[in-house]
């Protein structure tokens, strides 16, 4: 497994994608493999990412997620949407991975659980799913593959019914300007939006062993404030912003595992933030 490199590079966003997209069609089989799909087959099995983003949404849905009409978006392998239908919601997942939407199915099928599945660009979602939604989701690790977040949050208004919700939980911004290598804190990529990707090469992935085939992709650094402010010119309403000290997975090698996540060594770990959660509506 190679060392990943870096660098800053200008690119159009359908060259950028579809270099993701390869990447992420790789990911698949290793994800399946590393995510522990078997513990699913227990009917009361959640993923701790809806564990935590349930209990993070309750107090704005008082009624739960029984009945609820949800769109996840970047859903991937589908572990966290077939978690909220065990909640009870009529779940629809959205993402530009065939091979993922066709896992995901086949966990769907297996678990006997029903959902729906849309292969498309999330920057095209609302024109692709066609209905309106009480909830839109986004799970951790999504939108630094996104170049354009006006694009993308009008893609979440379009997508919300009135009175619906918006949930976002993502890697801080400030943790992804972090040298993940390096034995102490240090900033060494952008936190603000320059114009340019952070071209990667790097076999590797956060889960599992092996290798992709296709290692180079494409990130965009997006401050915390163009996250806030793309989704109030979409016209949503911000009813509730939070940071995070845990992370589900292992951004840094001196992150320690806990019950929780993975956080950095206790000097630390109230000087940064690892996650920020976005709850908004739509009137």
């Amino acid at each position: 497994m190679s060392e990943p490199v870096t660098s800053s590079v200008r690119i159009d966003w359908e060259p950028a994608r579809d270099a993701n997209r390869e990447n992420w069609d790789d990911r698949v089989a290793l994800h399946a493999e590393a995510y522990g799909l078997q513990a699913f087959e227990d009917p009361a099995h959640l993923s701790d990412v809806v564990r935590e983003d349930a209990a993070a949404l309750a107090p704005f849905l008082p009624e739960g997620f029984d009945g609820l009409e949800i769109c996840h978006l970047q859903c991937h392998i589908g572990t966290d949407t077939l978690s909220f239908a065990r909640l009870g919601a009529r779940m629809t997942g959205v993402d530009f991975s065939a091979p993922a939407l066709e896992t995901a199915a086949a966990l769907a099928s297996r678990l006997g659980l029903d959902a729906d599945w849309v292969e498309t660009d999330v920057l095209d979602a609302a024109a692709a799913v066609d209905a309106e939604f009480d909830l839109v989701y986004t799970s951790i690790g999504a939108i630094c593959w996104l170049h354009d977040l006006d694009r993308w949050a009008a893609q979440v208004a379009a997508l919300l019914r009135p009175g619906g919700t918006f949930y976002i939980r993502d890697g801080h911004p400030l943790l992804y300007a972090l040298d993940e290598s390096r034995e102490e804190l240090v900033l060494r990529y952008p936190y603000f939006d320059t114009g340019e990707a952070q071209a990667w090469d790097d076999d590797s992935t956060y889960a599992g062993d092996g290798v992709v085939a296709h290692p180079r992709t494409y990130e965009w650094p997006h401050p915390l404030s163009s996250v806030v402010n793309a989704l109030i010119g979409a016209g949503l309403r911000i009813r509730r912003l939070d940071e995070g000290r845990t992370l589900p997975w292992q951004f840094s090698p001196r992150m320690l595992s806990t019950d929780d996540g993975f956080v950095w060594p206790e000097a630390e770990r109230d000087l940064v933030p690892c996650t920020f959660t976005i709850v908004a509506t739509k009137d």
